[in-house]
């Protein structure tokens, strides 16, 4: 008999060890959440010690995607080649060195260097976390534990911008890296001692002692072992990245990747720039913590609340009016604003759709790869996207360099929402068209 695990997780009840997985992934994208904005959080302080402008500052801004990006590829694939687990453990190795060599630099350069490291590490986290809960998730709640675990980045932005408010009114910039290496660094060992790896990556892949690992996994669950592994299936003579470039998956990655690249992009001017236009409306830099915080409870209140939605509403259509959405408050945000209460309460709302808009983005992604290679698409996704994350911070610089005032800046980047919406529409014709989401062309093991 042909048994799959994989299958009995997908139909039972969610197990307290499946929980205490999503759970654990949902802080570690918090971290995630922290990690990046640690920069925006000190940008203030580094841009007054070290006397840079604007585009430079953008550079600096940026240079955690960049690395992202190329995590995200990398190590996306690395999730799929030697398991979910040992990825994740060796991107929070990444993180944790990062934050703390970023707290002693003291040039740009090295500080590039420091944030390219770091970005590695968060790239290749989230493509990993994201197949992980996808594959630990049962059917019924895949999708709402998927949004809700992308739902840690703002809950991380959140309580990590409470907690660098209160510590920038008496340290310097550097304290904000300190503070998060050391509770990265914490994270290393509860992955270690409680996050097991993806039975269906075990049962999928079978590396040495696969039954032996999912019996032990099983049991936890409160499930019966399984006598013999499933007939191993596998895919034909190709690497994860050959696949995703087949005529089976090629659009569907294409507009994914464009879908993301977008919609990142306008999501990053805002959580990129707050801090700077709170200080440049002369309030301290202390109070760029507190707006931004904000608008990652904004980001976190919408991502919840579309994961409660998808469940009614098709996920398509529900990103499209959310993605036009985005465009609007982003505009709206861009009016610019003399109170710090205002700045706070649109910040706030444009996080809503901005953020909401990004997490459905996540769920599109794992409904639309199968396991073989859903770390790998995931990652080549968020890889490119990242680059509209990488170049948002830029672009806007030197568009303010330049002298285009708030408002042209913000509807210029906010475009990229609209741009979004118009590749998931493509997305809904082209499955009309084809049918449902591509399957791996597979071959039947007979050794």
């Amino acid at each position: 008999m042909n048994h799959s695990p994989a299958t009995l997780l997908n139909d039972s009840a969610m197990s307290r060890l499946q929980l205490m997985a999503v759970i654990i992934c949902i802080a570690l994208n918090a971290l995630d959440g922290f990690d990046v904005l640690a920069i925006s959080f000190a940008s203030p302080g580094i841009a007054a010690e070290w006397g840079i402008n604007r585009a430079e500052l953008g550079v600096v801004l940026a240079m955690e995607m960049f690395g992202m990006a190329t995590g995200s590829v990398i190590l996306g694939h690395a999730a799929d080649r030697f398991g979910r687990k040992p990825t994740i453990q060796f991107c929070l190795v990444l993180m944790t060195s990062g934050m703390f060599l970023a707290a002693l630099v003291d040039t740009i350069n090295h500080l590039l260097l420091v944030r390219f490291l770091t970005g590695l590490g968060i790239g290749g986290m989230l493509a990993s976390t994201n197949a992980m809960v996808a594959e630990f998730a049962n059917q019924k709640y895949r999708h709402l534990c998927v949004i809700i675990m992308a739902t840690g980045y703002p809950i991380g932005a959140i309580i990590g911008g409470s907690v660098v408010s209160v510590l920038l009114e008496t340290h310097s910039w550097r304290s904000i890296f300190i503070f998060g290496g050391s509770v990265t660094g914490v994270f290393m060992f509860i992955v270690a001692w409680c996050l097991p790896e993806s039975v269906e990556y075990l049962s999928n892949k079978q590396p040495p002692h696969a039954l032996k690992r999912i019996n032990i996994i099983l049991q936890k669950m409160g499930h019966a072992s399984i006598e013999q592994l499933p007939s191993k299936v596998h895919q034909i003579k190709q690497s994860s990245f050959k696949v995703l470039a087949s005529k089976e998956f090629r659009a569907l990655t294409l507009l994914l990747m464009l879908a993301y690249f977008a919609q990142i992009m306008t999501f990053y001017f805002i959580l990129k720039w707050i801090p700077k236009f709170v200080v440049d409306m002369g309030f301290e830099p202390a109070n760029a913590g507190q707006v931004l915080v904000w608008a990652n409870v904004g980001g976190a209140i919408g991502a919840i609340l579309l994961g409660l939605m998808a469940s009614r509403i098709k996920l398509r259509r529900l990103l499209i009016v959310v993605l036009a959405l985005s465009f609007v408050m982003v505009s709206i945000f861009g009016m610019g604003y003399s109170s710090l209460s205002s700045l706070a309460i649109v910040s706030a709302a444009t996080g809503f759709f901005t953020n909401a808009g990004v997490v459905g983005l996540y769920a599109l992604m794992a409904q639309s790869f199968p396991s073989d290679v859903r770390a790998s698409g995931t990652g080549v996704v968020i890889g490119f996207g990242r680059g509209g994350a990488a170049l948002s911070p830029i672009i806007a610089g030197y568009l303010f360099t330049a002298g285009v005032g708030l408002q042209g800046v913000a509807m210029v980047m906010g475009a990229g929402a609209l741009v979004s919406a118009v590749a998931i529409i493509l997305i809904g014709l082209r499955q009309k068209k084809h049918g449902s989401s591509p399957k791996l062309v597979v071959t039947q093991n007979l050794s």
